[in-house]
């Protein structure tokens, strides 16, 4: 059974469940309270069942402005994955970088990499050494951002252990751009922020124009919620089909493990449980998060110069998501 079936099977459970006290707007406003004491947080909502129960700027940006998203960046990178799946334009999450975009692949990089596949990118499951964290400034600053990752040190094996690497969804970026002849920005802004009704304005780009695939891209908070869910209702928004039902099954099943948070992670989601309710979460630097619980999707921007480590304010923000979810069940 994959996680996506526990998810649904966990949302029926808790409808059959015996009745916990139903939760109050109080409760709600008690939470937001409890948020605004985090020095990092500028906003906060929530929606449960598609209702919005919480709305609170903190600091920062107003609440309509488009903020950098930081990372969860990453998890719209897959999301095109997975439309460019769902046309047939990708023949699958087993698809190579060799198979699909060739030209991408150096001359010198360790034979396996022809060898990664999509999925492998999208899991952070490339086995090359990472170029986030420390590397990550060496990284941006090179004169090919595809081929300096594609070049790095096999450190793993493909499809074994996490390592976290804007280079993964960056390379994955530019491969769906080659196989679609459509640029990321066109990808998420026609397939994903248009059935949203979500702007998505174009962002940084790598010195061959390819917009970067996991970083640095803005929404808005309400583009945040939309997208989330959506995933929550298994793919559609507004009547509207934007991913298949089997990509989000796909997308919330756990390949790995964050050797940090200790979450799982699928396809561009970090995925836990909270009292039995499954939740997975598009994460960024410095607190940046989408939550998505079977009946409540959350939204949280901070601070984005900041960090929001996992023992630290990102342990503050996954109290806030449990709480959320806690109250959502009961509402």
């Amino acid at each position: 059974m994959t996680d996506r079936r526990l998810f649904l099977a966990g949302a029926a459970a808790a409808l059959a469940a015996p009745a916990l006290r139903a939760a109050e707007p109080g409760d709600w406003t008690r939470l937001a309270d409890r948020a605004a004491g985090f020095g990092q947080i500028h906003a906060v909502a929530a929606w449960v069942d598609g209702d919005e129960v919480l709305r609170r700027r903190v600091r920062g940006p107003g609440l309509g402005a488009v903020v950098n998203v930081k990372s969860v960046a990453k998890t719209w990178v897959a999301a095109c994955l997975g439309a460019a799946i769902d046309r047939g334009e990708v023949s699958g999450l087993s698809a190579t970088i060799g198979a699909v975009a060739p030209g991408l692949i150096p001359p010198g990089a360790d034979p396996a990499v022809a060898d990664i596949t999509l999925g492998n990118l999208a899991a952070m499951q490339a086995g090359l050494d990472r170029t986030s964290g420390g590397n990550y400034g060496a990284w941006i600053s090179s004169p090919n951002w595809v081929a300096d990752a594609l070049s790095r040190e096999m450190v793993a094996r493909p499809g074994g252990r996490m390592l976290y690497s804007t280079g993964s969804t960056h390379v994955l970026g530019a491969v769906l751009t080659e196989a679609t002849g459509l640029s990321l920005h066109a990808q998420m802004q026609r397939r994903l922020g248009a059935p949203l009704g979500v702007e998505v304005p174009p962002w940084v780009r790598d010195p061959q124009g390819y917009y970067l695939g996991g970083n640095q891209m803005g929404l808005t908070l309400t583009g945040m919620l939309r997208f989330g869910e959506m995933h929550r209702r298994g793919g559609t928004w507004d009547g509207t089909r934007v991913l298949s039902a089997g990509w989000i099954e796909e997308a919330w099943r756990t390949r790995t493990r964050s050797p940090w948070s200790g979450l799982g992670y699928g396809l561009g989601w970090f995925l836990g449980s909270e009292g039995g309710r499954d939740f997975a979460l598009a994460r960024g630097y410095g607190g940046q998060l989408i939550a998505v619980g079977p009946r409540m999707v959350m939204a949280i921007t901070s601070d984005p110069t900041q960090p929001a480590r996992s023992e630290g304010y990102f342990g503050d923000l996954m109290e806030i998501v449990r709480a959320g979810l806690r109250l959502s069940a009961a509402t």
